[in-house]
C-alpha cells in the first residue's frame, strides 16, 4: 500500500497551493507548518514573505486564507499576532487519515524511495574476555538503530569488529600449547562454562608470563608465528574465537538480539589489506615515515606540548596498529561492500581516534561526497552516585550480573501484578520486563549524554520506563478482549472528545517521528515519541469511557483508537527492540 500523507503535510500542501495563489509573485514560498500548543499547527511562513515582498505580513495572511478552499480537511483557521496562521484540522480528517494508517501493515509509513546501503559497526567485545557495563551501549543503540533503517528501507549490513587479534593471543596460545587438555569439554557447553573456561585460561597464562622469563620469551614467539599465518597457531587461535563466541551469543540472547556469523568480522578479518593499506597510504603522500613509523598528521590535533600527535598506521617495529585496522576496513565496506555510510556505534572516548581515520581516508579519496563516515559516539553508564559504573571493591561490572538482576527485579513487579500467570509466563515476561527496562533505560537518553543505570527507577511501573509502555500496551489488549462483539471501526462522522483528538493527532506522527529518528540514527526520539503516546493514551482512557461510551458507534471508534495505539506501541517498541507482552 503506498504511504498515508500525515494531517501535517496535507495541510502544508493545501497552504502553498493557497500561497501560489493568492500570492504569484511569491514563487514556490514555504508556509513553515509546525504543531503549534495555540491551535493543532501554525504556519509563520508570512513574516519572511512579508519581507521579500514589502508588505504586511497580516494582510498577505489574510489573502491566503481567502485562498483556502472551504472542505473537510480544515475546520478553522485565524490570523494571529505579525500575521501567523493558527490552524485547526476538522475531527473527520483526524479520523479518515488514522483510519487509512491503521489500514496498512505499515500504519502507513512509507519506505526510503532510493535507498542507500549502510554498514554499521557495534557490539564489539573481544575475545577470551568477559563482557561487562561498557559494552551495553554499543550492543543496545547499534541494534535499534540497524531495526530502524531496515525498518526505513535502507540496505543494512551489520558488522561486529570484535577483537579478535593481538600480543595476548601470544600467550595464551603458547600456554595452550603446553598445557593442551584446558579447553577440552563436550558440546553444548554454556556461554556461563565457556567464560569460566576462558577465564580460568587467561588467568593460569597471565601468572605464568609474569613469573617465567622462559615462557614469556615463547609467548612472544608465537605471535610472530600468528602473525606469519602458521597453521597449528592459527587452529588453536580459533579454538579461543570459537569458544568466544559461545560465550558472546549467549550474551546477546540474554539481551534479545540476534547476532549472525558472518557479521562478525573481527580484526583479523582485515589482516591480508593491511600492508596494501600502508603502500596505497605512503605513495599518495597522504602518510609519511617520522623515526621509522608511518603517520599521517593533522594541523588541528596537537598534544599537550603544542607538538602535532600523529595517527600512527605502521609502528616503527613494522607491527600495526588500530588505524591501520579501521583504514582496512573502511577500504573493504567501501570498495567490496558498496556502502555510501559508515556508521560507527563507537565510545565518545574513541572520538579523536575516529576523526583522524575518517579525515584519513577522505583525503585519501576512500571517503567523499557521496560516502561518508559518522561515529554515533556514546557516554558513558554510571551508578548511582553519578561516578562511572563498579562494583564495591571497584571492578567493572559484569554485564551478566547486571542483567540477571534487571530480570530479576522485573520478575518481582510481575509477579505482584500477575493475574492469572504461571510461574512459567511470569518468567517469560520477568525476562521481557527486564531486558526492556535496560534497553529502554539507554534508549531513552541522547546517545551522546551520559546515563545513571538505576534498576530502582528502570523497573517503575511510573514515570519515562519501558515498563510503563509496556503496561500501557497490556491495558488496551485487556481492553480489546474484552470488548466481546464490539468491534474496532472508524467512524469519521463522529465529534471527538479534547482528550481523542490529542490522541489521534499524536498517532497521526507516527510517520513523521520515524523518518526524523532514521535521518538523525537518534532512537531517543522514538522513545519519547512512545512515552508521549503512553502518556496521552492514559489521558485518553481516565477522560472517555471505551466500552461504556453513549453509542455504539462511540464505542466502535474508541475501540478503533485504542486498537492503533496499540500497534502503534507494538511496532515503535519492536523497533527498539523491546517486546510488548500481551498480558502482564
Amino acid at each position: 500500500m503506498a504511504s498515508v500523507p500525515s494531517l501535517a503535510a496535507s495541510v502544508h500542501q493545501r497552504l502553498a497551493d493557497a500561497l501560489s495563489a493568492a500570492l504569484p509573485e511569491a514563487g514556490s514560498a514555504d508556509p513553515l507548518l509546525r504543531r503549534s500548543d495555540r491551535a493543532d499547527f501554525q504556519a509563520n511562513g508570512m513574516l519572511a514573505l512579508a519581507k521579500k515582498l514589502g508588505g504586511n505580513p497580516r494582510e498577505l495572511a489574510a489573502k491566503v486564507v481567502e485562498q483556502l478552499p472551504a472542505g473537510e480537511l480544515i475546520s478553522g483557521i485565524e490570523v494571529s499576532g505579525p500575521g501567523f496562521l493558527n490552524i485547526t484540522v476538522s475531527d473527520q480528517a483526524i479520523t479518515e487519515t488514522l483510519a487509512a494508517r491503521a489500514a496498512d501493515d505499515r500504519l502507513g509509513v512509507p519506505t526510503a524511495e532510493n535507498p542507500g546501503t549502510t554498514v554499521i559497526d557495534y557490539a564489539q567485545p573481544n575475545v577470551a574476555k568477559e563482557m561487562h557495563v561498557g559494552h551495553l551501549r554499543s550492543a543496545v543503540i547499534g541494534d535499534a538503530v540497524v531495526r530502524i533503517l531496515e525498518f526505513a528501507g535502507e540496505k543494512v549490513v551489520r558488522r561486529h569488529h570484535i577483537g579478535d587479534w593481538g600480543t595476548q593471543f601470544g600467550m595464551l596460545i603458547q600456554y595452550l600449547i603446553e598445557h593442551p587438555h584446558e579447553l577440552d569439554h563436550k558440546d553444548g557447553v554454556s556461554g556461563e562454562e565457556a567464560m569460566s573456561n576462558l577465564n580460568r585460561l587467561y588467568k593460569a597464562a597471565r601468572g605464568l608470563f609474569d613469573a617465567d622469563e622462559e615462557f614469556k620469551e615463547r609467548s612472544r614467539r608465537r605471535v610472530v608465528d600468528l602473525q606469519a599465518g602458521d597453521e597449528r597457531t592459527l587452529e588453536l587461535w580459533r579454538k579461543f574465537v570459537d569458544e568466544s563466541k559461545i560465550y558472546f551469543y549467549s550474551v546477546f540472547d540474554k539481551l534479545d538480539m540476534e547476532i549472525r556469523d558472518p557479521d562478525v568480522v573481527g580484526e583479523s578479518g582485515y589482516n591480508d589489506m593491511l600492508a596494501e593499506t600502508c603502500r596505497l597510504l605512503e605513495e599518495s603522500g597522504v602518510a609519511v615515515r617520522s623515526e621509522g613509523a608511518l603517520c599521517v598528521f593533522f594541523e588541528d590535533v596537537k598534544g599537550p606540548d603544542g607538538n602535532p600527535v600523529p595517527l600512527i598506521v605502521q609502528k616503527s617495529d613494522g607491527g600495526y596498529g588500530y588505524a591501520a585496522t579501521d583504514l582496512s576496513a573502511i577500504r573493504d565496506r567501501v570498495q567490496n561492500l558498496g556502502a555510501d555510510t559508515l556508521l560507527y556505534v563507537v565510545d565518545a572516548r574513541q572520538s579523536l581516534h575516529f576523526k583522524m581515520v575518517f579525515e584519513t581516508a577522505r583525503r585519501i579519496g576512500w571517503l567523499n561526497d557521496q560516502v561518508h563516515a559518522v561515529q554515533l559516539a556514546f557516554g558513558t553508564v554510571l551508578g548511582k552516585d553519578g561516578k562511572p559504573f563498579k562494583t564495591r571493591e571497584g571492578e567493572t561490572v559484569r554485564l551478566v550480573d547486571l542483567l540477571d538482576e534487571a530480570i530479576e527485579r522485573a520478575s518481582a513487579v510481575v509477579r505482584e501484578k500477575a493475574q492469572d500467570l504461571t510461574e512459567e509466563e511470569i518468567a517469560e515476561r520477568g525476562a521481557q520486563v527486564g531486558i526492556g527496562a535496560v534497553k529502554y533505560a539507554d534508549l531513552s537518553t541522547s546517545a551522546s549524554r551520559d546515563y545513571k543505570f538505576d534498576l530502582d527507577q528502570m523497573v517503575s511501573l511510573n514515570g519515562d520506563t519501558s515498563v510503563y509502555l509496556q503496561y500501557a500496551y497490556a491495558r488496551i489488549r485487556s481492553i480489546l478482549r474484552k470488548a466481546g462483539d464490539a468491534r474496532a471501526a472508524a467512524h469519521p462522522g463522529l465529534a471527538l472528545a479534547p482528550a481523542e483528538r490529542a490522541l489521534g493527532l499524536h498517532l497521526d506522527r507516527f510517520a513523521e517521528t520515524l523518518r526524523e529518528v532514521a535521518e538523525e540514527h537518534a532512537p531517543h526520539k522514538l522513545a519519547a515519541y512512545l512515552y508521549q503516546l503512553a502518556s496521552q493514551y492514559t489521558t485518553f482512557y481516565d477522560q472517555c469511557p471505551v466500552l461504556k461510551a453513549e453509542t455504539p458507534e462511540t464505542v466502535e471508534n474508541r475501540l478503533f483508537l485504542c486498537d492503533l495505539t496499540a500497534r502503534t506501541l507494538h511496532q515503535g517498541m519492536a523497533l527498539l527492540g523491546i517486546r510488548t507482552p500481551e498480558r502482564l
